[in-house]
């Protein structure tokens, strides 16, 4: 995977932070009865196979991705590995490029006083030995995932995508997404410039309280505790004032969408962001909604 694509699978996880052929035969995985699981089998409807949902925290220390036996099980007995956006596509790679800027020929000293500048470009000169000059015009959003790594208490940082892509090729299936990077790259427009310019500077200057929460929110993850893990992402974004309809909700409901048109055609192992499953807009509530029955899973 590409630096650009694992760029924005970082800035995946920050916004969250501030607001987942073979065989084509029914798999018999055992119930996971606490619930405290990220993998979960939806059926029923008009289902003739059960398809796979699994929630990713996008970027993790390497040693800490690990997947289980009934995962395996699952993305084996699937036709598909359906993705938030295609990884693996080189029109998605080369968009990346073009939308890491700001629109309008806009530029961070427009958002900031001198005195706010400066403390921003020392921070990535010597923090993380990068010459601020190059990123006066890009979106501070993208800045912001550029942090992730002091953010995490490990050097090496792989992608959980990343290793589902690799199974998935060992297995000769095919890798789709659900979004473009068109529109993703809408996604973080529609945040307002000057907020996403406040929330840089907000991390900069409270990044060991911010490393404190993150990591919190990590253990949630691999723990599998999605109920915990949606209250903090809840309350992290009504304190940053991070929009969830634009970032969670809406995106949840235009993947239902899509999953409603897929499954019936093929059975499908989906993985998207974990905070995208629970609660009562999340994904597995609105599959429900739509007259599902979802499972959880053990993934252990």
């Amino acid at each position: 995977m590409s630096k650009i694509i694992n760029l924005f699978v970082a800035f995946a996880v920050l916004i969250f932070f501030n607001a987942c052929k073979t065989g084509n035969q029914s798999l018999k995985l055992p119930l996971e009865p606490t619930q405290h699981t990220v993998l979960w089998e939806i059926s029923g409807k008009n289902l003739k196979q059960p398809s796979y949902i699994f929630g990713t925290f996008h970027l993790m220390c390497k040693e800490d991705i690990v997947f289980s036996e009934n995962l395996k099980k699952a993305l084996a007995g699937s036709k598909k590995l359906y993705l938030e956006m295609d990884l693996d596509n080189l029109s998605n790679t080369m968009g990346a490029l073009f939308c890491m800027n700001m629109n309008g020929n806009k530029t961070l000293n427009e958002f900031y006083t001198p005195e706010e500048y400066k403390r921003i470009e020392t921070y990535f000169k010597d923090s993380l030995k990068m010459p601020f000059t190059m990123f006066n015009k890009v979106k501070p959003l993208m800045l912001e995932s550029m942090l992730y790594p002091k953010l995490m208490q490990c050097k090496t940082l792989s992608g959980v995508e990343e290793g589902l892509m690799k199974l998935s090729k060992e297995q000769n299936k095919e890798v789709e997404g659900f979004e473009t990077i068109q529109f993703q790259c809408a996604v973080f427009d529609s945040v307002p410039y000057e907020t996403q310019a406040k929330g840089l500077l907000r991390t900069l200057d409270s990044i060991a309280s911010y490393k404190k929460a993150f990591q919190e929110m990590l253990n949630l993850y691999k723990s599998q505790q999605l109920g915990l893990l949606d209250s903090l992402l809840t309350k992290q974004s009504e304190e940053t004032g991070a929009s969830m309809d634009i970032l969670l909700y809406n995106r949840n409901k235009n993947w239902v969408k899509q999953m409603e048109k897929l499954m019936p055609k093929e059975n499908l192992f989906m993985a998207v962001g974990a905070g995208h499953l629970p609660g009562k807009q999340g994904v597995l509530q609105l599959l429900r909604n739509e007259g599902y029955m979802v499972k959880p899973i053990k993934n252990k």
